[in-house]
């Protein structure tokens, strides 16, 4: 089923532009986001055919089947309560039916973890770009050898620059553990190469450095440390870097990158907006998703704030959400009783 069948069947039961232009925060090069909700005919949700969602391409259009709307409204979705809040002068099309769901009746202390929650785990994710803006790590992957040193003269020298400075190979080298420590090492060193040593690695991918069997009268020309907590740290924020490469928006990435400020300011700026709908949920028991702040937040899309100052907006947020929370009179769960009632009674006028 398409969305050009649900209009073409005169199953939409609700229609209504989302996002920016809902919110009051579009700007001449916003897109329109459409978002509403249908109900299957009767032979297909009876039968094994239930579909919850229809969406394009891009995903900017997307329909919800009316029991997966209610039942994301049980949950407290942010997106599906903002639908059902949506202005009156963004629907496009509503049928009466739709009159029976009220916000007021989804609205519950469960919010906290939806919309809070959904927030702060972006602003993780922000912290997380600002880490990883300010730090690149190179494309050349390193060794475990750029995480060993060789100990000498009270201090350390980075193995690679010992055995340059020696004139030595890794390969010919031999490692003994040094018992009752952890990653020290005594190096032995086989200028013939006759005793088959194993080297300090056998080849550059490797995530540990080899041992080699050592005859007892050799000795060990120096001592090593190998920081394998240090590798496997930068091994993890390698994979997590060049992914986030690969993945990120560049368009947006470049915009970021234009006002220096180290973050994504159009996801932080949703992220205050999100906050302070929590916010304004606890404090009024409502919830009105057309905001009256849209010179301040569409200042910190622009990326006018600086990442400290965007950062410190959103803890004092928290922490009055946390404070507006603990005195809420909303139930902590949506009824479920009168919930199922509505729905009930939804799906009977339709298919009477």
């Amino acid at each position: 089923m398409t969305i050009q069948d649900l209009k073409n069947k005169d199953l939409i039961l609700l229609e209504s532009i989302s996002g920016s232009r809902s919110f009051g925060l579009e700007t001449e090069n916003s897109d329109t986001d459409i978002r509403g909700v249908y109900y299957l005919p009767k032979e297909e949700f009876f039968g094994l055919n239930y579909i919850p969602q229809i969406s394009n391409e891009t995903n900017d259009i997307s329909y919800y089947e009316i029991g997966r709307f209610v039942e994301l409204l049980q949950k407290n979705n942010p997106n599906i309560l903002e639908i059902l809040a949506s202005p009156d002068d963004c629907i496009q099309h509503k049928n009466p039916l739709m009159d029976l769901l009220k916000p007021e009746d989804f609205l519950s202390k469960l919010c906290k973890d939806t919309f809070a929650g959904y927030a702060i785990s972006q602003i993780k994710k922000a912290k997380g770009l600002n880490k990883k803006i300010l730090n690149p790590i190179e494309k050349e992957r390193k060794s475990i050898l750029d995480f060993c040193y060789i100990l000498e003269n009270n201090g350390s020298l980075p193995l690679k620059k010992w055995l340059l400075k020696n004139g030595k190979t890794q390969e010919k080298c031999g490692l003994v553990n040094i018992d009752n420590t952890k990653g020290m090492f005594a190096v032995f060193y086989n200028e013939s190469g006759d005793l088959h040593y194993k080297g300090i690695i056998q080849n550059e991918e490797a995530n540990q450095v080899s041992l080699s069997s050592i005859p007892k009268d050799e000795q060990s020309v120096a001592f090593m440390f190998c920081n394998l907590d240090a590798y496997s740290t930068y091994c993890k924020d390698y994979r997590e870097y060049w992914k986030w490469v690969s993945e990120r928006n560049d368009d947006r990435y470049n915009v970021n990158k234009s006002h220096g400020q180290n973050y994504d300011s159009k996801n932080m700026m949703h992220t205050i907006r999100l906050l302070q709908s929590c916010e304004q949920i606890f404090k009024t028991n409502s919830l009105n998703i057309r905001v009256e702040n849209r010179d301040e937040l569409l200042d910190i899309k622009a990326g006018n704030w600086s990442y400290d100052a965007v950062m410190k907006k959103a803890e004092e947020l928290i922490q009055s959400i946390e404070y507006y929370h603990s005195v809420s009179t909303l139930p902590d769960f949506p009824d479920l009783g009168k919930t199922t009632k509505i729905l009930v009674e939804i799906r009977e006028n339709l298919y009477s």
